[in-house]
C-alpha cells in the first residue's frame, strides 16, 4: 500500500535491541528501542545523550601488566580509587593521583639527559616522580609525570626519564631558574600477583576494606591518613588478649573431703565488649560443703578490660560460669558452674593453603566468608558484633561464630556472597538464600540455606543495585537481575530474569570480566566490560521497566571499572588499554561530568585533559598522546586536525578554556519503521524517509540521514559574530534528507564534534512505495 506518514518517536528508553528481535514489532520496547546506541547514554524518561569524554588520570605503575581499579569509600564524600596491580596498590581521587611528601628543587640542567638536583630523601630508581607546576623557567617539566633513574649519579641528582623508562633531552627546554618541587607517587606493598588480581573479592565497612583470594591469607587495607595506609593478613582472634592464670587463694577452717577445684578466667573488652579465649587454669584442693570454707579467684590484669568472667571446672570436663570481677578477687563458697555459659574457644579456619576464603560479605554485624578449596561450599560467619572473632561456645549461644555448608545437586563452589533482604550464596550452579529459620536473626542453630534458582554466576564481583543484584551468568555471559519481590508464605521471595534477552548481539560469544555500578539519580547505570574491550552500559530503573542497553567504544580497549561518589554524582573510572606513540599504555581514565553551564565548559574527547587560564594558543603537558592526532573545544570551538608533538599542540586563535583529546564518534540509529497503514504496520513495504525533525537540548551540529551513511549536517551558525563559535541549542531542527528507498527506513544521527547531543525525540516523514 504505496502512500505517505509521519511517524513520532518519542522515547528511546528500549535502549539497544537485537536485530533478531527486529520481527516483533509487538513488543513495547520495540516502539523505544534503537538499533544501534553508540556511545550514547539512554536517559531514563526516554532522551538520548552523547556520552562525556574521559578525563586522563594517570598511566598505572607498568603498562605491561594487567591493572585492575576497585573503589574504596569511607562515605558519600570520602571516595579513593585504588589501582591493584602487580604487587603494589595506588591510590587516585577527584581525577587525582595521591602523592607523597614533596621535596624542593633546587637545579634541573640542560642537558641530554636532563639531570635534576633536589634536597631531602632520595628516591629508588624508577619512583614516579610529579613535577610541580610552578617550575621556574623550564616551562616544559611543569606538570609532568617522569621516572627516576640513576639516583646521586652525583650529590642529591637523578636523571630524568619519561614514563616509558626514556631519558628526556631538556637541551632546548628553558633554562630552570628557580621553585617547584618533586612529590613521589604514593603506593603500597601488596602480595596480589597480575594473574590473581581479577580473582580478589572485596568488602568494605568504614576505614577498613576486606579482601579475599584462595591464593593468598584474607587481608584489611586501612587507611591511617591521607599517605598512612597498610595491608595486614587478618588476625582470627577475639579483639582482647587472654588473661594469664588466676590467682587462687583459700580460707575457711578446712577439712572435709577436699577435691581438687579448677578456674579459668576470660577479659571482656571495654571497646568491643568481645570476651577473651580462658586462660591458662588454675587449681587448688578444698571442701566448699564445709560451712565457712572458700576459694578467692583473682583475675590477672589485661590492658583495655571493662570486667573479667570466672570458670569453675564442672562435669563432662566443661568449665561453667560462676560470676563477675572488676579486678578484684570473687569468692567461690561453693558456687555451682552454669554449665550453659562457657568460655568461647577461639578457632582460625583460614590457615594455610587451601583453606582461603574467596568471597566476603557483611550480614547482621557479622562478616561473612565462605568458599575455601578444601571446603567450597562452606559459609563462615563471625561472632556477631565482632569483624574477626571466630569463637564459638558449648553448648551454642546466638552470638557465637557461624558455620554452614550449603548442599546442592552439584559440587559448585560459592563464588559470592551478597548482602539484600537475606544473606544470598551464588555459585556456578544456581543462586541460594541464607536465611533464619525461626526469626530474622541468624544464629548457629536457625540459620539455613535454601535454593532459589538455579542459573549460576560467573567470577566477576555482582553489583548490588536498588533491591536486586546484577550478576554475569556462569554460561552464556549474559547478565542476570536477581531481585527482592517481597515476602511469601516461606519467608522472602525473589526472582532472577535475564536483563540481557533483548539484546543478546551485546553477549553472545563474550564474557564478561568486570562490572561496577553508578547510583547517580539523574541516570543509575550497570557498566560491564566485555571481553573484547568494548563496554556496556545499562540505564537501569526497574521501578519504571527501564533497562536500557547501550555500547562504548574508545580509541583503546576497556579493561576495568569501578564507581565512586565525587561532587554529588557517582563517577566511572576505567583502566583503557591504547596505543600511543607506538607503545601499548594503560591508563587510568575518569568519566567526566556531563554537568556544565556554558560551552566552553563541556568536556567530550577522551583521554583528556583541561587547560584553564590566560589566553594561549601553546597547550602543553599532554606528553601522554604525544604523537596522537587529537581534537580541541577551545572556548566553545572545535579544533581539529592537529596532532601532539613535544606534548603540546598549537591553536590557531589563543583561547582560554580548552579540553584536549582524543575525538570519538557517538552514533544512534533507529530500529526498522513502523507505523499504522496496514494489519502489516508497513513491513516488507520499501520506504523513503525524505525529512527528520529532531527535538534537541543543548545540542551541537550533528549529521543526520539513512543508513547507509548519506548524512547531512544539522547546521548551527546563525547570527554568530565573526570569530565567535556557532552556539549550541535547544529546540527542533528541520532537515532534509538524501533520499533512499530500503525495506527499513532507518535514520542515523552521529555526533562527531566534542560537543554535547541530546535528542529528545525524532519524527520522520516517509514515503511508501506498493
Amino acid at each position: 500500500m504505496a502512500g505517505s506518514a509521519r511517524r513520532l518517536l518519542r522515547s528511546f528508553a528500549g535502549g539497544e535491541i537485537a536485530p533478531e528481535m527486529f520481527g516483533r514489532i509487538d513488543l513495547d520496547k520495540m516502539q523505544t528501542g534503537l538499533a544501534k546506541a553508540e556511545n550514547f547514554i539512554i536517559l531514563p524518561h526516554g532522551p538520548a545523550q552523547n556520552r562525556p569524554g574521559f578525563q586522563w588520570v594517570m598511566e598505572v605503575k607498568d603498562s605491561t601488566k594487567a591493572v585492575r581499579v576497585i573503589p574504596f569509600a569511607y562515605s558519600a564524600d570520602q571516595t579513593m580509587i585504588l589501582e591493584v596491580g602487580d604487587q603494589y596498590i595506588r591510590f587516585h581521587t577527584l581525577g587525582a593521583t595521591l602523592l607523597n611528601t614533596a621535596q624542593n628543587i633546587t637545579a634541573i640542567s640542560q642537558a641530554s639527559p636532563g639531570v635534576l638536583t633536589y634536597s631531602g630523601t632520595d628516591p629508588a630508581n624508577g619512583t614516579v616522580m610529579f613535577l610541580s607546576n610552578d617550575i621556574g623557567g623550564m616551562t616544559q617539566l611543569r606538570g609532568r609525570f617522569v621516572k627516576v633513574a640513576a639516583v646521586n649519579a652525583g650529590a642529591n641528582t637523578f636523571q630524568l626519564n619519561d614514563l616509558a623508562g626514556a631519558a628526556i633531552d631538556t637541551t632546548a627546554y628553558g633554562a630552570y631558574t628557580s621553585g617547584g618541587t618533586i612529590s613521589p607517587v604514593y603506593e603500597i606493598a601488596t602480595d596480589f600477583l597480575e594473574a590473581d588480581l581479577f580473582g580478589l573479592h572485596y568488602t568494605q565497612s568504614a576505614d577498613v576494606q576486606t579482601f579475599v583470594h584462595p591464593t593468598y591469607p584474607p587481608s584489611e587495607l586501612r587507611r591511617l591518613g591521607a599517605t598512612n595506609w597498610t595491608l595486614t593478613d587478618i588476625v582470627f582472634a577475639p579483639g582482647i588478649e587472654s588473661t594469664t592464670a588466676p590467682t587462687l587463694g583459700v580460707g575457711g577452717a578446712g577439712g572435709g573431703t577436699p577435691v581438687t577445684l579448677e578456674y579459668v578466667t576470660t577479659a571482656i573488652s571495654a571497646d568491643t565488649v568481645e570476651e577473651s579465649e580462658a586462660s591458662p587454669s588454675d587449681s587448688v584442693s578444698r571442701d566448699l560443703t564445709v560451712t565457712g570454707n572458700y576459694v578467692d579467684i583473682t583475675p590477672a590484669a589485661v590492658t583495655g578490660v571493662l570486667r573479667y568472667n570466672i570458670y569453675k571446672l564442672g562435669n563432662g570436663g566443661l568449665y561453667g560460669y560462676i560470676g563477675q570481677s572488676d579486678g578484684t578477687a570473687l569468692r567461690d563458697a561453693n558456687i555451682t558452674p552454669d554449665l550453659s555459659q562457657t568460655p568461647p574457644v577461639s578457632a582460625d579456619y583460614f590457615t594455610g593453603a587451601g583453606n582461603y576464603p574467596s568471597t566476603v560479605t557483611y550480614i547482621q554485624q557479622r562478616r561473612a566468608f565462605a568458599a575455601t578449596d578444601n571446603r567450597p561450599q562452606t559459609v563462615y560467619m563471625t561472632r556477631s558484633a565482632t569483624e574477626s572473632n571466630m569463637s564459638q561456645s558449648v553448648p551454642l549461644r546466638d552470638d557465637d561464630s557461624l558455620v554452614l555448608t550449603v548442599k546442592a545437586m552439584q559440587q559448585n563452589r560459592i563464588r559470592h556472597l551478597l548482602p539484600l533482604n537475606d544473606l544470598l550464596a551464588f555459585t556456578a550452579g544456581g543462586e541460594f538464600r541464607v536465611y533464619a529459620a525461626s526469626g530474622d536473626i541468624l544464629t548457629p542453630s536457625t540459620t539455613t540455606p535454601k535454593a532459589q534458582s538455579y542459573v549460576g554466576a560467573n567470577n566477576v564481583q555482582p553489583a548490588l543495585a536498588e533491591a536486586s543484584v546484577l550478576y554475569a551468568q556462569a554460561s552464556g555471559s549474559h547478565v542476570r537481575e536477581f531481585s527482592y519481590t517481597g515476602e511469601g508464605l516461606a519467608g522472602a521471595v525473589y526472582s532472577n530474569n535475564d536483563v540481557s534477552v533483548l539484546a543478546p548481539h551485546l553477549f553472545d560469544g563474550y564474557t564478561v570480566v568486570d562490572m561496577a555500578f553508578s547510583r547517580t539519580s539523574t541516570c543509575p547505570i550497570l557498566w560491564v566490560v566485555r571481553s573484547d574491550g568494548l563496554l556496556l552500559g545499562m540505564t537501569y530503573v526497574p521501578g519504571q521497566q527501564v533497562r536500557a542497553w547501550h555500547r562504548h567504544v574508545t580509541d583503546g580497549f576497556f579493561e576495568s571499572v569501578c564507581c565512586v561518589a565525587e561532587n554529588g554524582e557517582d563517577v566511572l573510572y576505567a583502566v583503557i588499554r591504547r596505543t600511543v606513540n607506538s607503545r601499548s599504555v594503560r591508563y587510568i581514565e575518569k568519566l567526566h561530568t556531563r554537568q556544565f553551564t556554558d560551552q566552553e565548559d563541556a568536556f567530550f574527547v577522551d583521554s583528556g585533559l583541561t587547560y584553564s587560564g590566560t589566553a594561549t594558543t601553546t597547550i602543553s603537558g599532554l606528553w601522554h598522546l604525544e604523537g596522537k592526532d587529537v581534537v580541541a573545544l577551545a572556548d566553545g570551538a572545535v579544533v581539529d586536525g592537529i596532532t601532539v608533538s613535544g606534548g603540546s599542540i598549537t591553536l590557531p586563535v589563543a583561547a582560554s578554556v580548552v579540553h584536549v583529546g582524543l575525538p570519538y564518534d557517538a552514533e544512534m540509529q533507529t530500529l526498522p519503521l513502523s507505523y499504522q497503514n496496514d494489519e502489516a504496520f508497513g513491513q516488507a513495504l520499501i520506504k523513503n524517509v525524505n525529512k527528520a525533525h529532531l527535538r534537541v537540548s543543548r545540542s551541537g551540529a550533528m549529521h543526520v540521514g539513512p543508513t547507509d551513511g548519506r548524512l547531512v549536517e544539522a547546521k548551527r551558525r546563525t547570527t554568530e559574530s565573526y570569530g565567535v563559535p556557532p552556539a549550541i541549542r535547544t529546540g527542533w531542527d528541520h532537515l532534509n534528507l538524501q533520499p533512499m528507498w530500503d525495506d527499513d527506513a532507518g535514520v542515523t544521527v552521529r555526533m562527531t564534534n566534542p560537543l554535547p547531543l541530546t535528542v529528545l525525540a525524532l519524527v520522520v516523514d516517509v514515503t511508501a512505495g506498493g
